[in-house]
């Protein structure tokens, strides 16, 4: 029997984490929300005015037979620029921090020693937090596979598209 695991990232626009785990093997779905706040059942505007305390996530569900959580982890560094508080690129809130939700104390042992051995590629500290996911709540439907099907729109050209083939996921 297929035995899937989760796992909870905030790197930023939600849409961009999105589209580069899409495409690893391995992983069987990728759902964009927010979580690590407050507010239960929180709109994609109550996010964006900072009053939640939510990060943009992606959840994503995979197949460890196919890709481990350090797998997830190592692509989760390269993917963002995990010293830059509350921003990442033009998007700028605390709900574009850097963040690791881990779903069980397997996870989190593996964040945080991955964080600490990441660190010899960075001049800056790392700032991403490491933290417990309590709840996540999928984001509005239009936010679903935003890469996937806006794939001319301004933001997916000169954002997503240039972080993709960086990458190599293009």
């Amino acid at each position: 029997m297929l035995k899937l695991e989760k796992a909870t990232f905030a790197a930023g626009c939600f849409w961009c984490v999105e589209a580069v785990f899409q495409r690893l093997k391995g992983v069987k779905s990728v759902v964009s929300g927010y979580t690590g706040g407050t507010k239960a059942n929180p709109t994609y505007e109550e996010v964006c005015r900072e009053t939640t305390g939510h990060a943009e996530a992606a959840q994503i569900t995979f197949d460890p037979k196919q890709i481990s959580y350090g797998k997830l982890l190592d692509v989760f560094w390269k993917a963002h620029d995990p010293t830059q508080l509350n921003r990442q690129g033009p998007d700028v809130g605390e709900q574009y921090r850097s963040a690791i939700f881990y779903h069980d104390e397997k996870q989190k042992k593996l964040a945080e020693k991955s964080k600490v051995n990441e660190q010899k590629n960075f001049d800056k500290p790392i700032i991403t937090e490491i933290k417990p996911l309590t709840k996540f709540y999928k984001a509005e439907d239009y936010h679903q596979n935003y890469y996937s099907n806006n794939r001319n729109a301004p933001y997916c050209r000169l954002v997503i598209l240039p972080k993709l083939e960086k990458l190599k996921l293009e």
